[in-house]
C-alpha cells in the first residue's frame, strides 16, 4: 500500500514487490523471514490465488513490507506481506476457483462473521497480490526500513510502512497465503459450489 493509491485500492502489488527489493535480496530474506514468521507465509503455498472480501476490516498493529511466498518447488511469488496483530472482519467471505478434470466450474466458498458478530484473528499474516477498498490509517509511517518493520535483516533498505490502526471498508483482496495464530470464524459456513452456483466472493 502506498499513500493515495492504497485509499483508492489501485496499488499494483506485483510491481511494488519487484521494484522495491532486488530479487537477490528478497530471496535471501525469505528464508530468514519465514523462519521467524515475519514474511508472508511460513509454509509452501500452492501458488493458486484466492479471493477474500469483507464489509469491514479493522486491525491494530499493522505492518507491511515487500516479501515472497514460495511454492514447494522453490518458485518464489512476489507479494506485499501484511501483518496485523489483531483484526476483526465483518461479513467475511473467502473463495477459490478449484481446477478440476471435470471441465465444470467448482468454487470452494467460506463465509463467516455475519449476524453482528465479526470474525477475529490474532497474528494475521497475508501474502497480498491485490487489494481494493476505502482505507483509513491511524499514526501511519510510510517509507520505513523494511528490515526494521519485518524483522528480516536482509530486507534492510527496502520500502515498508506501519500504522497503529487500519480500517478498510469494502475490502476486496487477492492473496496467495493467509496465516494466523488464532482465527475465530463465527457462524462459519463452507460450501462446494458447482456449475451456475459456482460464484466467488467478487
Amino acid at each position: 500500500m502506498s499513500d493515495p493509491a492504497l485509499v483508492h485500492g489501485r496499488t499494483r502489488w506485483r510491481r511494488f514487490a519487484i521494484a522495491m527489493v532486488p530479487a537477490a535480496i528478497i530471496v535471501g530474506g525469505i528464508v530468514v523471514g519465514m523462519a521467524n514468521g515475519a514474511v508472508a507465509a511460513s509454509f509452501s503455498v500452492s501458488g493458486q490465488q484466492f479471493k477474500v472480501s469483507a464489509d469491514n476490516l479493522h486491525g491494530t498493529g499493522f505492518r507491511q513490507f515487500s516479501g515472497l511466498d514460495a511454492k514447494a518447488d522453490g518458485t518464489p511469488i512476489p507479494v506485499a506481506g501484511s501483518v496485523i496483530e489483531h483484526a476483526t472482519l465483518t461479513n467475511l467471505c473467502q473463495s477459490v476457483n478449484v481446477p478440476n478434470p471435470l471441465g465444470i466450474p467448482i468454487v470452494l466458498r467460506i463465509e463467516a462473521g455475519g449476524g453482528g458478530t465479526p470474525a477475529t484473528a490474532d497474528g494475521l499474516t497475508i501474502g497480498l497480490t491485490k487489494l481494493q477498498g476505502n482505507a483509513t490509517f491511524t499514526n501511519i509511517q510510510i517509507g520505513r526500513d523494511g528490515g526494521e518493520v519485518s524483522g528480516v535483516p536482509a530486507l534492510r533498505g527496502s520500502f515498508a510502512q506501519s500504522a497503529d490502526e487500519v480500517n478498510i471498508d469494502g475490502l476486496r483482496q487477492v492473496a496467495t497465503s493467509t496465516s494466523a495464530g488464532t482465527f475465530s470464524l463465527t457462524g462459519l459456513t463452507l460450501a462446494v459450489l458447482t456449475g451456475g452456483d459456482a460464484k466467488e466472493c467478487f
